[in-house]
């Protein structure tokens, strides 16, 4: 056939036909937004703040420690250190900080210099020091870091020049370094807080975030939406997410259909029941860990009456866990807890046993002065949990148990962050709760949850003689008898009953079939880093 040029005035049409070609595979180029389907709202965005899975999966997005976990493993890397060393005598940890990266750019912020050392001293000042000209503008808890008595640990910070930083302790501290990887020690910017205090604003640090992650924030509809962009300054490797989203649904029901309509890519832990409506379909996978968590109902340790030992331990034996765990798990992933963490942490101690009498149960009460049974309030998690889907239910079973032994349970719950808000307060008589550990080390479970430090208001746990114990595994380098030392703490801790242990448990997020490079953690949380949809 032969050719013939195109004349001017067919040129045009050529050209239109070309682009409608073209337009089809650079619409398939183009980066596709990633949803993530969160199961509640963050308390803020300050991850110094706070101590929640809801808040720590939003900040782990946009904000970096000097440490992380590999992914996949509680084996510690450098994140906004390049390297770090640890003494001999396990009290002093020093950090060479990696140099090239930047605080993120928003509408409120634009950075002049790079991270350094100054950014470093200011976020663990504000830890440990309420008369920083910072908390002095803004005065704030910060939980995790209370929890674990940071203030009276640290002996100092000292800048030892722009890339150096020096954390010296006050005593031999052996778990201590895993900190800097956790969620509660994201950097700040010591910049930007300069500035919120020059504006009169400092309490917008915990509203419009700036961090050094692979995200930065847009926008927040609370109870709604979040938005997230690609950092385009990131010092890692470019994100092929530009825009990570949480679609927030409190219902699980809710998440899954949104996961099947495509509405959502990634939904937080489904569960039990959830997983055999998804098993078999070729658009979604389903990620499983059997993760470090636990479940529990914690007592108030300071009201009447679960201030008695015998009270406590009555209501314990009275719960049919087998019962309940036909009901809640029916999967038979999980399985019941015992202590106060997993078995798979090293000095788990395999001599404890639950017990289920409610014959027992009913003469404990009788020796602790309630022959006639008691009433008391039991608050029931609002919001769902692998290591407890479904809060009412655990409640309603439980509230049935009790009742054969003469205690009339009182249910109540209340919105997630007013949940947690009033139970710091001490307003419950039992409240559930549980925890995820990430470093794999007994330390992580006992510290923030069971020592005096984590106990301010006097509702929770605090006794000398397990706090000797766990203070001497946390200063004792030899292996050996710091996992001694955990097996005694956890014989205190069953005799004392401050909690009713409930459940480790299976964690599955689901994923749409075309999600690409998803890790789940130990602890089941969620890192969108270098997650894209194909």
């Amino acid at each position: 056939m032969p050719f013939f040029p195109a004349s001017p005035r067919r040129l045009p049409l050529i050209l239109l036909a070309a682009a409608a070609l073209l337009a089809p595979a650079a619409q398939a180029a183009r980066p596709k937004a990633l949803v993530y389907c969160a199961d509640a709202s963050p308390e803020g965005f300050d991850p110094g703040m706070w101590d929640s899975a809801s808040t720590n999966t939003v900040s782990h997005q946009m904000f970096q420690g000097l440490l992380d976990f590999r992914r996949g493993t509680t084996e510690l890397v450098p994140k906004l250190a390049s390297s770090w060393t640890v003494s001999p005598d396990a009290k002093t940890i020093t950090f060479t900080l990696r140099r090239g990266v930047k605080f993120h750019t928003t509408p409120w912020f634009t950075p002049t210099r790079e991270f350094n050392a100054d950014d470093v001293i200011f976020t663990f000042e504000r830890f440990i020091d309420p008369n920083t000209a910072f908390n002095k503008a803004f005065p704030a808890t910060f939980v995790f870091p209370q929890n674990i008595g940071l203030s009276k640990l640290l002996a100092g910070i000292d800048k030892v020049d722009d890339y150096t930083v020096r954390f010296r302790l006050k005593a031999p501290n052996v778990p201590f370094v895993a900190n800097f990887a956790m969620a509660w020690t994201g950097i700040q910017s010591a910049e930007y807080a300069a500035q919120l205090l020059r504006e009169s604003k400092a309490s917008e640090i915990n509203n419009k975030p700036v961090g050094t992650g692979p995200f930065r924030f847009k926008s927040y509809a609370k109870d709604d939406v979040i938005r997230m962009q690609a950092n385009p300054d990131y010092w890692g490797e470019p994100q092929r997410t530009q825009n990570l989203i949480f679609s927030i649904s409190r219902e699980p029901n809710v998440r899954v259909q949104k996961l099947m309509a495509g509405e959502c890519h990634v939904a937080s832990a489904l569960r039990d029941v959830d997983v055999a409506s998804l098993d078999g379909r070729r658009d979604i996978t389903i990620a499983k860990i059997q993760a470090l968590n636990i479940s529990y109902l914690s007592f108030n340790m300071k009201k009447a009456p679960t201030d008695k030992r015998d009270v406590r331990v009555a209501l314990d034996i009275a719960i049919d866990r087998g019962a309940i765990f036909k009901a809640l798990f029916p999967r038979g992933d999980a399985m019941q807890a015992v202590s106060a963490f997993p078995p798979a942490i090293p000095g788990y101690d395999r001599a404890l046993k639950n017990e289920y009498d409610p014959a027992r149960a009913k003469q404990l009460l009788a020796q602790a002065g309630y022959p006639d049974g008691l009433e008391i309030d039991l608050w029931a998690l609002p919001v769902a949990r692998p290591t407890n889907p479904n809060g009412q239910l655990m409640a309603q079973l439980i509230q049935q148990d009790w009742a054969r032994i003469g205690v009339k349970a009182n249910i109540k719950t209340y919105e997630w962050g007013e949940y947690l808000k009033r139970a710091n307060r001490g307003e419950h008589n039992v409240y559930m709760s549980g925890w995820s550990g990430e470093t794999g080390d007994a330390d992580e479970f006992l510290t923030p949850n069971l020592s005096c430090a984590a106990n301010t208001s006097g509702v929770k746990f605090c006794n000398k003689d397990f706090e000797a114990l766990i203070d001497e595994a946390r200063a004792t380098t030899d292996t050996t008898r710091r996992l001694q030392l955990y097996v005694q703490a956890q014989e205190l801790f069953k005799r004392e009953r401050p909690w009713i242990t409930m459940a480790h448990s299976t964690v599955y997020i689901p994923l749409r079939s075309d999600v690409r490079g998803f890790v789940m953690a130990p602890n089941g949380s969620v890192d969108f880093e270098n997650v894209y949809r194909e």
